[in-house]
């Protein structure tokens, strides 16, 4: 299978761009609208979520999103650290495996790779089929 790798930084700051933009001009929205407004699949909204907390601008209140400060971060980064101790340990992993060595739901580490992404530990290969992360080092934070 070939994966192609995506550019953590500029892709998912972009989408996040695109979360924080339309929050920002339109108010509290939900999932789905957001999704809807900012043709962003599910995990890349996810992705732009995780990022958008560890920058802490994006808060959850029930079903609607909007900007302020975060209160996701309990939530998001428990997860983060989960899984950047399983990619230290194991390498390059596939979502799947990481949900099952995590007990974390897809969804959930979606959110954390936003937020891995956000402080540039991570690289994300989307391959047909299933997404892998790795552990990258970073040069800046």
């Amino acid at each position: 299978m070939i994966f192609k790798m995506i550019n953590t930084i500029e892709q998912f700051g972009r989408n996040a761009g695109k979360v924080w933009e339309t929050l920002n001009e339109k108010g509290s929205l939900s999932e789905s609208e957001l999704t809807e407004t900012t043709s962003l699949r599910p995990y890349e909204f996810h992705i732009a979520v995780g990022w958008l907390a560890k920058e802490n601008k994006i808060r959850k209140d029930g079903d609607y999103y909007h900007l302020d400060e975060t209160n996701l971060n309990i939530k998001i980064g428990e997860s983060a650290g989960k899984i950047w101790k399983v990619l230290n340990l194991e390498g390059e992993n596939d979502i799947l495996k990481i949900s099952k060595l995590t007990k974390i739901e897809e969804r959930d580490i979606y959110l954390a790779i936003g937020w891995l992404a956000r402080e540039h530990k991570i690289q994300l290969n989307m391959g047909e089929q299933q997404h892998k992360i790795k552990s990258i080092l970073s040069t800046s934070h």
